[in-house]
């Protein structure tokens, strides 16, 4: 198990037994040090359980970056009710690393299973992660993304923007 999966895994364990958070450890690996945005999606039997995460970095290493994703995919996404001890496991993890996001400027420059898409416009953002099962097309992706944001799809002046992830299983 890749140490990103395995933090995540530790986080959410510890903060559903104890309801706290991890102690950042004083000989924190160089590839802990790392700055990124990160998603920590959480499944049960293969079905989605939580996914949260930032798409710029918030916190000062990768480490407290997972750790806070990790804790928020199983107690904050708002879809689902909070992970349960009974659950851990039966727990899946995925750990997504953005790249930091390109602005798009032609719709011929996305590929869904390629890139992630963050779409923008005044204060309302999405984001959809890349190779999503049955997302195949840009427009389905962006149409998606959208909805997640309240953005209209006929709206003018949506900032498209597009990123890459590393995915740790």
């Amino acid at each position: 198990m890749h140490p990103y999966v395995e933090l995540a895994r530790r986080a959410v364990e510890e903060f559903v037994r104890t309801g706290g958070s991890l102690p950042i450890p004083s000989d924190l690996p160089p590839v802990m040090r790392l700055r990124a945005g990160v998603f920590v999606c959480l499944k049960a039997r293969g079905q989605l359980r939580g996914c949260v995460g930032t798409f710029l970095p918030c916190a000062e290493t990768i480490y407290q970056e997972i750790v806070r994703n990790a804790i928020g995919a199983a107690a904050e996404d708002t879809r689902f009710c909070p992970v349960q001890e009974r659950e851990l496991p039966e727990l899946s993890y995925t750990v997504d690393v953005l790249s930091s996001p390109v602005e798009v400027k032609d719709l011929r420059e996305l590929d869904p299973k390629k890139y992630g898409v963050i779409v923008a416009k005044d204060k309302k953002r999405g984001l959809l992660l890349p190779d999503l099962e049955g997302i195949d097309t840009a427009e389905e992706q962006l149409r998606i993304a959208m909805m997640k944001a309240g953005i209209d799809p006929s709206d003018e002046g949506v900032r498209i923007s597009k990123f890459t992830v590393e995915r740790y299983h």
